[in-house]
């Protein structure tokens, strides 16, 4: 059984420049954690069961680094980033 972690206050910290997510125990999509608009850098790292599309960082403008490794849940395509500089 997996459990869904509410974890929506971070998105009350709307002046997020960097968000790094390593080994979190995440299952499913958690849409506020794409909606920073000056969030610059995300690293997310380890957390398996994670689910997101390339196309949901759209929700930050300003991103300049992405880094994600140990995702088997993150799809789309990412020629077609327009987000990352």
């Amino acid at each position: 059984n997996w459990i869904t972690h509410d974890i929506e206050i971070i998105s009350r910290f709307r002046k997020l420049r960097s968000l790094n997510i390593v080994g979190a125990p995440l299952n499913g999509r958690y849409p506020f954690l794409f909606n920073f608009p000056l969030l610059e850098q995300l690293k997310i790292h380890y957390s398996y069961c994670l689910k997101f599309d390339l196309e949901m960082l759209a929700g930050l403008p300003l991103l300049k680094e992405l880094r994600c490794s140990g995702n088997r849940f993150l799809t789309g395509n990412i020629n077609s980033l327009r987000v990352l500089k």
